[in-house]
């Protein structure tokens, strides 16, 4: 019994001992096995490790890509107009040993204060050296290299690599937001001003040319026309003419018929007139031949005089129709 009492707790710290020989590596860990404080073991893969139980211990880091948010800050570019900026970073551990080293007890979370110190000046470093335009664009993918490329150089030596840096946020301070609005409120006035004088400049010669176009054409359309026309009118008294020659005595009694037509159209029944007019001589008489023509082919109402009739000839008989009635109305 008093042996058994002896070897059970010796068991039980020689067990203890043991386990507390053993640690297991995570894949998403990076292990160093410290002996007061300098490293004796550093751990990578994943796995069980040993180490001596009660002098060594064992300390594990994040071997995982970080993240890293910038507090907002504001630079100056180039052109000096103040831009509030912030950044999202991503590293991780290279080298463990050195970042223990540089970092010391604080771990991660020293780590990330370090960092932000080093990736802020690299910002102000390549914002600075270009003006506001370039950093507002959307392609400034160079920037954020160039600024990947310093914090990297200098983040070395904290073993950590930084993978990438990226600007979340460019913007104006609040008190130069209204000042630049209005600036750029003006340009564009100022821009959209000069877009309308073109416009108008260009309107008038658009429409400048265009009358003269209207005026040519239509003067030209005049002068065809007025050619056309008196070409029609020739014609026209060429024919009047060659009809007139061959027939002067039947020219002369249509054009009366027609004068008789337009005198007596509608209720126009009623005419007064001397009793030996010379208007109606082709109703009164049947010796067209005598007859002076009722109308030459110069005018349409006007009828020629016809001659006059002999002393003691008979009177001309009577007429039936229009001139019939109009002859006892007509007086002097």
């Amino acid at each position: 019994m008093k042996r058994s009492a002896f070897i059970l707790p010796v068991v039980v710290v020689a067990l203890a001992l043991a386990l507390s020989s053993l640690f297991i590596v995570d894949e998403r860990e990076k292990v160093l096995v410290l002996q007061f404080g300098q490293v004796k073991q550093v751990r990578e893969e994943p796995g069980i490790g040993f180490k001596l139980p009660l002098i060594q211990e064992v300390v594990s880091y994040d071997g995982r890509i970080l993240g890293l948010q910038t507090q907002p800050f504001e630079v100056t570019p180039l052109d000096d107009r103040r831009l509030v900026v912030d950044a999202f970073a991503r590293w991780r551990i290279t080298d463990v040993v050195r970042f223990r080293e540089a970092v010391g007890v604080e771990g991660e979370r020293g780590a990330q204060g370090r960092l932000e110190r080093i990736v802020t000046p690299a910002i102000r470093e390549v914002l600075g050296s270009v003006p506001s335009g370039a950093v507002l664009s959307d392609d400034r993918t160079a920037l954020m290299n160039r600024i990947r490329d310093l914090a990297r150089r200098d983040a070395l030596t904290l073993g950590i690599d930084v993978i990438d840096v990226r600007l979340t946020r460019t913007d104006l301070p609040e008190q130069n937001l209204a000042a630049t609005f209005a600036r750029m409120r003006a340009e564009r006035e100022r821009e959209a001003a000069d877009e309308i004088a073109r416009g108008e400049e260009a309107a008038q010669r658009v429409r400048a040319s265009a009358d003269r176009t209207v005026v040519e054409l239509v003067s030209e359309a005049r002068r065809q026309s007025e050619i056309i026309r008196g070409e029609a009118d020739a014609e026209r008294n060429v024919i009047y003419a060659e009809a007139f020659g061959r027939d002067p005595e039947f020219f002369a009694f249509t054009r009366s018929l027609t004068s008789y037509e337009r005198a007596l159209r509608g209720e126009n029944s009623t005419m007064v007139l001397r009793p030996d007019s010379e208007f109606f001589n082709y109703l009164r008489s049947d010796q067209g031949a005598a007859a002076a023509p009722a109308a030459g082919p110069g005018g349409d109402d006007q009828i020629s005089a016809a001659p006059p009739a002999e002393p003691g000839a008979p009177a001309e008989p009577a007429v039936a129709g229009p001139a019939a009635q109009l002859a006892p109305l007509a007086t002097e």
